[in-house]
């Protein structure tokens, strides 16, 4: 018989975090019938080691290469035939009513394909990101002119249930006969952008997005190096794969100008990373 929910956390070099958000996940998981698979991509941490014991209720995936966020958590996702599948980062702590919460939402708005949650960082601020909207050739433009409001939907209140576009890739509650209508996530992306483009794929498949006000701490940032290279180029790669894939059919007086300006924004975080490395060539001891 098939679970209520499966949840996947992919991993990457976050043994300590890890361990911790499958302590809380499993602490939310009582009385619920899901399963937990985590899928390892290579880390260099021996967290498949020292955790497989610990979690020896865990379902453990070793990659013997680093496959990306979208393959590897695919790979888990064709394991299981739950009615819901949780897609979940390994530096977030799960509050003990949020799964059921949002499964108890789901399973009574069956016109909901996803769902994601209120992220709070350590301190307990309120993460903007929770809610976003589809990044438009408009609504991108606004947000890289500083304009936020409509790109983080700050019209809805953060205390009640409201229908919102993108679901975060750190809490992305999904649901089964969804995913087999409009497929799992796209593998072009190895790392950021796969969660906006399953959402879009979802509201054009008919299904709602909702954000709902239960809560997780996410320790955003902190699995991930975001001062290098590899980020940067990864980061806007994935903008520049969603912007050819959705909205390539534009006109180019509409698409260059999003093209130039996403290279603009790359080059802009790059050159403080060549400064400071051209720096430390010349004062290596400084």
């Amino acid at each position: 018989m098939a679970k209520k929910i499966c949840i996947v956390i992919v991993s990457y070099n976050v043994c300590q975090l890890l361990d911790e958000c499958l302590q809380s996940v499993k602490s939310a998981l009582q009385g619920i019938d899901g399963e937990i698979y985590v899928v390892d991509n290579l880390s260099t941490d021996s967290t498949v080691e020292t955790l497989q014991p610990r979690h020896p209720d865990v379902h453990f995936i070793a990659n013997q290469e680093n496959v990306g966020f979208a393959r590897a958590n695919n790979q888990a996702i064709r394991c299981t035939d739950s009615e819901y599948v949780l897609l979940l980062n390994p530096d977030t702590v799960v509050y003990e009513n949020t799964l059921r919460g949002v499964l108890d939402f789901m399973d009574s708005h069956p016109e909901a394909g996803g769902a994601g949650v209120r992220m709070l960082n350590r301190e307990g601020q309120v993460a903007p990101e929770s809610r976003r909207a589809i990044p438009t050739p408009w609504v991108a433009m606004l947000k890289m002119l500083g304009c936020t409001r409509r790109y983080y939907m700050s019209h809805l209140s953060w205390d009640k249930p409201g229908q919102i576009e993108v679901i975060s890739g750190a809490f992305c509650m999904l649901r089964r006969k969804a995913l087999n209508q409009i497929g799992l996530l796209d593998e072009d992306y190895f790392m950021y952008g796969e969660d906006i483009d399953l959402s879009y794929r979802l509201l054009k498949g008919g299904w709602q997005n909702w954000y709902l006000p239960f809560d997780i701490i996410h320790y955003k940032g902190e699995s991930t190096q975001k001062s290098t290279f590899r980020y940067v180029h990864t980061f806007y790669q994935a903008m520049l794969i969603f912007f050819r894939k959705h909205y390539g059919h534009l006109s180019v007086f509409f698409s260059l100008p999003i093209q130039l300006a996403i290279y603009t924004r790359a080059m802009m975080a790059l050159l403080p990373m060549m400064a400071q490395r051209f720096h430390n060539l010349l004062h290596p001891r400084s």
